[in-house]
Parts: C-alpha cells; structure tokens; sequence
C-alpha cells in the first residue's frame, strides 16, 4: 500500500554560470590578463579597447589609407629644429612602459658536478654510472640510498651488470668533489666531512663533538654535554661556534630541475592610498584591456544555421566575459572597500597593533553578499599600501577578550609572543609555560598549546633549541 506525504524545506542551488562567475572572481590580475589574452585568441567577435560610437558604420571596405604620408615634404619640416626622438620621447612616460620580469639563465648544480665527475673518470661506463649517481641524489645535496641499491637500480635500468664495489668506488670519489660533503648519508656525515677539509683552525674538539655526542649538540643538553665530556665550558662554547659556521647541507637552494629561473614579483590587485586624512581604494587594472563586441562580425550573421550557431555562442559568451569582468570590479572594490573601512587604523599606521579581529563573515554582512564571494575575491590576493605589500589573507584573523573587556587580534598576540621570545635571556629560554604566564599577565589568556601554535607559526624553535651555551 502506497503513502504519500507532502512536507516543505528550503534548498539553494547554484547553477553553472554561478559557479563559473564565482571562480572568475577567484583570478588574480595575472591570471586574468592571461584568461582575456586568451579570450581574444579564440573568440573573433571580441575585441580590445574602446567601442567607438560609429562602429556600426563602418564599412570595412572603405578605403582608409593614410594621407598624412602625402604632407611629408622634406622642405615643409626642414626648419624644425625639435628632432623627431625629442617629440616622441615628450609623449611617452615610464609608466607607459611594462617591464616584464626577466629570466635568468643559469647552470644547475647537478649538471656542475657532473662536469668535475667526468673529469675525475677514465671511461665512458665510470661516465654513465657518475651520472646516475648525481640524479640520485636530494636536491640538498644528500645520498639516501646504499650503493648496493644503486647497483641494482643502474644494472636494471641499462641492461647491464654492475658491482657494487663499481658505485662505491664512484662515492667515494663524489666525497671529493665540491661542495663540500655532498654525497653524504646524513647531517652528521656532512659536518664531519667539512669539519675535516679545515685546516686554518683547530678542529679536534668540534670533530669528537660530532663524531660522539651527536645527540647532546643536536638537542642542546649542554648540561649533560658538559658533564659527559672532558672539555670545559669555554672549549665546547668556541667548538659549537665553529660548527654553526658550517653548512647543513651540501646544496645550498638547490633547483634539481630549473634551468631558467624567473623573478617572482608579486603583483598588487588592489592599491590603497592616503588622500590627506581619507583612504582612497582601486583596483591594479593596468595590464586588463578595454573588451567591446566587434558589431561588424556580430551584425553579419549568415544565412547558415552553423554559421549563426557559432556567432550567437561567440557573442553571448563575449559578453559574459565583459559583464563578468565588471562585475568582479564591482565586487572587488566593494569589498576591499568594506575592509578598509574596518581597519582603518591598520591602514593609516601600518602597525599590526591596530589590526582588529575581522572574518570574512563580518565583510560578508557589512555588503550583504555571500561569504563564498568574499573568499573568493580575497583569496590570494595582495594590496599596496602605503607601508608595503600585503597579503589579504594577513588581514583576516580570530581575536579574543582581555582581561579589559578589549578585543584584539590573535596577529597583536603573536607579535607580543614574538617580542617576549626577542627580548628572554638565550641562556635561560622561556618554555612554553613560562611564556603562557607571561602574556597572561599582560591580560592575554591563553592556554599552552595555543602559546605552542602560534610560537609555531611564527617559525620560533622550542626552548631547549633556542638555548646558547
């Protein structure tokens, strides 16, 4: 037996163009130079720069051919006495002028060794098997892996049988070649290696160091050092000195694939600027070009219905792209705006101090849009101020009450964790509780792992590693 029920709920659905809309707010300005660049190159009925009044009319036909060309007498300009370079430099500014960020060539560090390798070799097979020795090494420098497994990999990769004692053999020259302690198995290898190419100072006790108390130096028990040991305070102070001169590993910044690398400049999508006591706010739109509908093409639909097809998809999806993009200016502009409003005093002093707890729920309710548009406008997204660029993402942050009733940011209470850690005696380090104790003291109440996460995300090491001798 059949029942029927009827009940009532309410469902939101978002339909495509919704969610193509929403992720073209998510483009940056690169990103959206290069989404119109390639617009451009697919769609004809799209064009760059300013629609002029009188498209309509114009008949692509006409002769158009240039008669400035018919004035150019040499005895009419002859008494000019401004050369031709100085007007067109006077019409031309730097800003006119786009640098694109160069590339710099450069060798890879992997190919260097290479090179020193085959000099050091005496045939072709010693050749091949240097070479994949270096590609099997981390891109700091590091060899994981035991000759035996190397011998196996390079035998089942060429075809033919290799030794083991054959790759040892090439470890051990690899051992010798610059940079220092490249090949090796782990941190305490490479610091012996390079400890044992010095030869300007005395090394003995920077060497038994780590050579027998690896695990004290690296966890900075100095105490137990100290008592372990048969070296004094001073001796293991100057040897522990001398080892933080030395390089952790091999490779310093190594690229094990980039052959060209680019400069990184990060572009501001939004620029905000002081205008005597007001904050004026706009939008990076110098390398987004004027789009308008070419209406010669739009205007000669044909009589085919493929042909219309294709001109009418053409035409509505150009005009998309145009609706789009003023759309997300709008939007953009009306957010950052709302942000700016918020946090007025960040933006006039720059001091993370004044920086006010903000969610992009608060921005969402001040303009009455939806908090996915909000992320997705500021998502990965920088603004120029007057102190510098900065990332959006910095500007929202959770806060809490002081003891005062004053609500602050969770940035203002890492910065004050950062200040307490700058200013403790290294000797002595505070712990994670003593720095909980403290900032409780000045109204900040915290528990200890919230102490801990943000001691973490400001790349501050825990105590016992942040301890000098």
């Amino acid at each position: 037996m059949l029942h029927f029920t009827q009940s009532q709920k309410q469902s939101l659905k978002i339909s495509p163009m919704q969610i193509q809309l929403l992720n073209f707010f998510q483009l940056n300005s690169l990103e959206l130079e290069q989404y119109i660049k390639n617009e451009l190159e697919e769609n004809p009925i799209l064009e760059e720069g300013v629609a002029e009044l009188n498209d309509e009319f114009t008949n692509p036909n006409e002769n158009t051919d240039d008669h400035t060309q018919d004035y150019m007498d040499w005895d009419e300009f002859s008494d000019d006495n401004v050369p031709d370079y100085r007007t067109r430099v006077n019409n031309y500014t730097e800003d006119d002028t786009i640098f694109s960020p160069t590339l710099v060539e450069s060798i890879s560090w992997r190919a260097e060794v290479k090179e020193q390798f085959h000099l050091l070799l005496t045939n072709e097979r010693q050749q091949l098997l240097a070479d994949f020795l270096v590609d099997s090494l981390t891109d700091e420098g590091y060899l994981l892996v035991t000759p035996e497994s190397l011998a196996d990999d390079v035998s089942f990769a060429s075809g033919m049988y290799i030794e083991e004692e054959e790759i040892q053999v090439l470890v051990s020259i690899l051992h010798k070649i610059d940079p220092v302690g490249l090949g090796s198995s782990n941190l305490q290898e490479c610091l012996m290696r390079q400890l044992e190419r010095r030869k300007d100072v005395d090394v003995c006790i920077a060497k038994t160091l780590v050579k027998d108390f690896f695990d004290e130096l690296s966890t900075r028990n100095y105490d137990k050092l100290i008592r372990i040991s048969d070296f004094t305070s001073e001796q293991i102070k100057d040897a522990i000195l001398l080892i933080s001169t030395l390089n952790p590993h091999p490779v310093v910044g190594g690229q094990s694939s980039n052959v060209l690398i680019a400069k990184d400049n990060i572009i501001p999508d939004y620029i905000i600027s002081v205008e005597g006591e007001s904050l004026e706010v706009s939008l990076n739109n110098r390398g987004i070009p004027p789009l308008h509908i070419n209406k010669v093409y739009a205007e000669d639909l044909g009589t085919s219905k493929a042909v219309n097809s294709y001109l009418n998809t053409k035409i509505n999806a150009a005009n998309w792209l145009i609706a789009a993009i003023q759309q997300r200016e709008s939007t953009m502009l009306k957010t950052m705006k709302a942000i700016v409003k918020m946090q007025q005093q960040y933006f006039v002093s720059g001091d993370v101090r004044q920086l006010k707890p903000m969610v992009l729920q608060h921005i969402a309710e001040q303009i009455k849009m939806d908090i996915s548009t909000i992320s997705r406008v500021t998502s990965g997204k920088y603004a120029q101020t007057p102190f510098g660029v900065i990332h959006l993402k910095d500007l929202f942050t959770e806060g809490m009450k002081t003891e005062n009733g004053e609500e602050v940011s969770n940035r203002e209470i890492q910065l004050v964790l950062a200040e307490l850690i700058a200013d403790e005696d290294k000797h002595k380090p505070f712990n994670d509780f003593q720095l909980t104790e403290f900032l409780s003291q000045r109204g900040y109440n915290l528990a200890r792992r919230t102490v801990a996460k943000y001691r973490e995300i400001l790349g501050i090491a825990p105590a016992p590693l942040r301890r000098i001798l």
